[in-house]
């Protein structure tokens, strides 16, 4: 057991020193971490046993953990590392035997200007209420930019700060603020639950870690409605589909109230992607919505699609398309233009723009 714990250490190790974003533990295979967004066998290792894949996951995640573990068949949890590093752990079967997948959460968070993010996004985190969505494809820095926002009102201002987090990722200091965070499963039975504590617990500002059903979505709307200052994400592709989805997954008796709901309590979306850099790495590369009253009459009057005419032509508000960030990114040399091809919604108006 003691060899065992050494090199799954060195995985961690390895994963570390190499600025990993995430750490595979694989039944049957080397592992394997990603690195710039593309993933690289750790050639030094020898293959993981199905044996030892599963030692490790136990040893991961504990006896509570694992007697849910064994239950469910999955688990998502955190890990603290020797060094101090933290990682958002999910455990898993694939075909009868145990693999994890590890992300790499910073313990320091990041500014906007670190993250290569537009600084007008900062003017979500100075509101007194509403609903902010930062949304995106699975691993594309969502949990990152919102604990930018998050951290920047904890250094700019004295507000209760509630986090539901599934699990917890980044570590708030509280350096002005007061903040509490709940992790689902460990402090909270779900989402849903306790975002309706939430009302009795004196919050200013939520962050919700995800919108995963109609009950918390709902009552994530209402949350900014009744005046806190709500952050979620969504895995949704742009602002158009972020609000269909929001208003698809209600019976359509209850769609128009919704629409009504959202139009009124909406702040904005943020859709980003983390795109590969000519110089190496990745850059973040966003589409901004913010609630004017142009868009908030689309909402309600059920004209979603014309959503991104409205962004496109808004840049005086703060809004920007994907195209026209991408765009951006060409000309300044950070990204190729097969990458930004690659990544666009609408690869032939991306085309027209470099022109």
């Amino acid at each position: 057991m003691r060899e065992r714990n050494t090199r799954l250490n060195n995985f961690f190790k390895k994963a570390i020193e190499n600025e990993a974003s995430d750490l595979h533990i694989p039944s049957g295979r080397r592992p394997v971490i990603r690195v710039d967004g593309k993933l690289r066998k750790i050639r030094e290792e020898d293959k993981i046993s199905p044996e030892e894949a599963e030692e490790m996951a136990y040893q991961l995640m504990g006896e509570d953990r694992k007697k849910k573990f064994l239950k469910e068949k999955e688990i998502d949890f955190s890990y603290l590392f020797e060094d101090g590093t933290r990682f958002r752990v999910n455990v898993f079967y694939q075909k009868g035997e145990i693999s994890c997948a590890l992300r790499m959460i910073p313990e320091r968070i990041k500014t906007l200007e670190e993250l290569n993010l537009p600084t007008v996004l900062y003017e979500f985190a100075e509101a007194n209420q509403g609903l902010v969505l930062v949304t995106g494809p699975a691993s594309h820095g969502k949990s990152t930019t919102l604990a930018a926002l998050i951290d920047r009102i904890d250094k700019s201002r004295f507000e209760h700060i509630l986090t539901i987090e599934d699990p917890i990722e980044y570590i708030f200091k509280g350096d002005k603020a007061l903040i509490d965070q709940r992790e689902v499963g460990h402090d909270t039975l779900s989402f849903a639950k306790a975002l309706k504590s939430a009302f009795r617990q004196d919050p200013d500002v939520i962050m919700v870690g995800e919108m995963r059903d109609p009950e918390t979505i709902e009552t994530t709307i209402t949350a900014a409605e009744t005046g806190h200052l709500v952050f979620s994400t969504l895995h949704t592709n742009s602002a158009a589909e972020t609000v269909h989805r929001i208003v698809d997954s209600f019976p359509a008796e209850q769609q128009d109230q919704i629409r009504a709901q959202l139009s009124s309590s909406l702040l904005g979306i943020v859709s980003q992607r983390l795109i590969p850099r000519i110089s190496g790495g990745l850059i973040p590369a966003c589409e901004i919505m913010k609630n004017n009253s142009a868009v908030s009459n689309l909402i309600r009057e059920r004209k979603i699609h014309e959503l991104d005419i409205t962004i496109e032509t808004s840049s005086n508000d703060g809004m920007i398309s994907l195209n026209k960030y991408l765009s951006n990114l060409i000309k300044q040399n950070e990204i190729s233009l097969e990458e930004a091809l690659t990544f666009s919604r609408k690869p032939k108006s991306l085309k027209k723009l470099i022109e």
